[in-house]
């Protein structure tokens, strides 16, 4: 079994959560064979803790940028990720990871997502279930993520799956886009809340740049751009009604998708995958997630070749 795994970690202004990630990553039972920390412009202490770290442990690498002036999520994260990945020799490793600092990691969590993978040639990115401490029971309260994506905050990819879905857009959506060319390409893509992989998120998704209805109206644009059908979106908004925060969460986010419309702003130019990913939309609303996912993985099947070239993404948005 190949344990050869890179972690990529974009990051800015993480002191208050960085230390749990960086022990629940150096105390791993499988560790990564290159750790690359980008520093995007850190005006806190994570710059000092990154190099004590780094000090400690031969594994991890530090890569600075200048400082943006602020905390930039979708394009900017991405923006980061590539500043790490064009630091090193992809072909050198068989698993690359985008990991996010505010996480805190089960021991053995790389060791069972590569058992899992090992087991099943075609699951090319797979992660946990993130989980949340509530404010006023302290009680860990499990994320509203699909089964059909591995999750943003730790995408663990093989390699090869990797480069040939042609690794992230640089735009919010990045981390549903990718899992919608995985299956065009006959890929699985997959979390699972098994409890030895389960993972605490100790900042709440969605809230890290000014508050969480900001991030839900940037999923809405995010949806428009990738290109999902207004119906779908509805269909999703009305579904979340009863999470947090109540109403007002999926009001932002269906705002966040009309004013896109509104403004035409850009949307992303892939009609093959825009294609696949309304047809698999439509299979969720008519026949539910997890029977869609299991019809669209059968059907695809027959796409699937690790040997594929690298995906050929359109070059501009439309």
């Amino acid at each position: 079994m190949s344990q050869n795994y890179l972690i990529i970690s974009p990051c800015r202004n993480e002191e208050q959560y960085m230390r749990q990630t960086l022990d629940s990553v150096v105390n791993q039972t499988v560790k990564p064979k290159k750790w690359i920390i980008v520093d995007d412009g850190s005006t806190d202490a994570t710059p000092e803790i990154l190099n004590e770290y780094a000090q400690k442990h031969d594994f991890i690498q530090i890569v600075k940028r200048k400082n943006r002036g602020h905390r930039s999520v979708g394009p900017g994260v991405i923006e980061a990720f590539y500043e790490g990945y064009n630091n090193i020799k992809i072909d050198d490793y068989d698993y690359i990871c985008k990991l996010d600092l505010d996480l805190d990691l089960p021991l053995a969590y790389f060791q069972i997502l590569i058992e899992k993978m090992e087991k099943e040639p075609r699951l090319g990115t797979y992660s946990g279930k993130p989980y949340f401490i509530h404010d006023k029971t302290k009680k860990l309260v499990a994320e509203v993520c699909g089964d059909e994506s591995s999750v943003g905050m730790t995408k663990f990819y093989r390699v090869q799956c990797f480069k040939q879905i042609g690794g992230f857009v640089k735009q919010v959506m990045w981390d549903g886009i990718d899992s919608h060319r995985c299956r065009l390409l006959g890929w699985i893509s997959a979390s699972e809340d098994d409890p030895r992989i389960r993972f605490t998120h100790l900042r709440p998704m969605g809230s890290s740049q000014k508050s969480i209805i900001t991030g839900r109206v940037r999923h809405g644009f995010g949806q428009y751009f990738m290109g999902t059908s207004f119906i779908y979106m509805f269909a999703s908004v009305v579904f979340r009604l009863n999470k947090k925060p109540y109403v007002m969460g999926s009001l932002a986010t269906l705002w966040g998708y009309i004013k896109s419309a509104f403004t035409r702003v850009e949307r992303l130019d892939d009609p093959k995958m825009i294609k696949l990913m309304r047809r698999f939309q439509w299979s969720c609303l008519i026949n539910g997630k997890t029977k869609a996912v299991a019809k669209i993985n059968n059907k695809t099947s027959e796409n699937w070749d690790p040997e594929k070239e690298v995906y050929q993404i359109p070059s501009k948005a439309s």
